[in-house]
C-alpha cells in the first residue's frame, strides 16, 4: 500500500488514532523523570506549544478541516497565514500535544509508542493530501511547496505576517473549544495514575486539587465555546 493511500484511510479514521494510543500513556516504566511532577510539567508545556500554534493559526485563517464526506477536500489553496510559513501547521500543533501527553506520563515506552503511531499517521495523511491538492491546483500548488516548509516553520517574514492578519478570537473559540479539554484531561489522567502510587497525601491532595480544577475551567469554557457554536455566531 502506497503512504498516500494509507493516508486517506486515516484521513477518514483519525479521530479513532488518539483513543486507541492512549492506553499506552499508561505503561509506569522506563520512566523518564524521577518526579512526576515534572513529567507533567514538561509534558503539559510541550502540548501548550502546540495548542499555541493551533489557535494561532485558526486565528489567523480558517481552512475546511474535516474534508467533505470523510474524504479529503479544500475548496481554495490557503497559502496565508500560518500556512505562509508552514504547509501543515494544524497537524505540527497536533504532534505537539500528543507529545506532550506520552511525556507527561513519565514513559519512555509511551513517548517512543506515540511518536511513530502518531508520526507514520500524520506523514501519511500528509501524502494524501499532497496528492489530493497536487492534481486539484498543479503549479500553484507546487509552487508553494517549493517556497514553504512542510513540517518547520519558516520564521522569516513571521512579524509581518502576524501584523497584517486580524485574528479572530471568536473563531477560536467556536472551532477549538473541545481541543484543550481533550489533552488537559488526558495529561491530568496519566499525571494522576503516575503521581498516585508515589507522592504521599502532602504532595498528592494539592496536586490533584490543582488538575482537576483546571479540568473543570476547561471543561467550562469548552461549554461555553459549545454553546457559542450551536448560537451560529458568525466566526469570521
Amino acid at each position: 500500500m502506497r503512504l498516500a493511500q494509507l493516508g486517506n484511510w486515516l484521513f477518514h479514521t483519525r479521530n479513532l488514532i488518539f483513543p486507541l494510543a492512549l492506553p499506552f500513556a499508561l505503561f509506569p516504566y522506563p520512566v523518564i523523570f524521577h518526579n512526576s511532577l515534572w513529567a507533567v510539567a514538561a509534558g503539559a508545556s510541550v502540548s501548550l506549544l502546540g495548542q499555541a500554534l493551533r489557535v494561532l493559526t485558526v486565528g489567523l485563517k480558517y481552512i475546511i478541516r474535516g474534508g467533505r464526506n470523510g474524504r479529503i477536500y479544500a475548496a481554495d489553496l490557503v497559502t496565508d497565514g500560518v500556512f505562509g510559513h508552514m504547509r501543515n501547521p494544524m497537524y505540527v500543533g497536533n504532534l505537539l500535544v500528543v507529545t506532550g501527553i506520552a511525556i507527561s506520563s513519565n514513559c519512555w515506552i509511551s513517548v517512543a509508542v506515540f511518536m511513530v503511531v502518531f508520526g507514520v499517521a500524520y506523514a501519511a495523511i500528509v501524502a494524501a493530501e499532497e496528492e489530493y491538492l497536487s492534481g486539484k491546483f498543479g503549479e500553484a500548488y507546487a509552487a508553494y511547496c517549493r517556497d514553504v516548509p512542510r513540517w518547520l516553520p519558516r520564521l522569516q517574514g513571521l512579524g509581518e505576517t502576524l501584523r497584517n492578519n486580524q485574528f479572530h478570537w471568536n473563531r477560536v473559540v467556536v472551532k477549538e473549544y473541545g481541543t484543550p479539554l481533550v489533552w488537559i484531561s488526558a495529561t491530568v489522567l496519566v499525571g494522576l495514575q503516575d503521581l498516585w502510587p508515589f507522592a504521599d497525601d502532602g504532595l498528592r491532595r494539592p496536586a490533584m486539587l490543582v488538575m482537576l480544577t483546571l479540568v473543570g475551567a476547561t471543561a467550562f469554557f469548552s461549554l461555553v465555546g459549545w454553546s457559542l457554536k450551536k448560537t451560529r455566531i458568525v466566526v469570521g
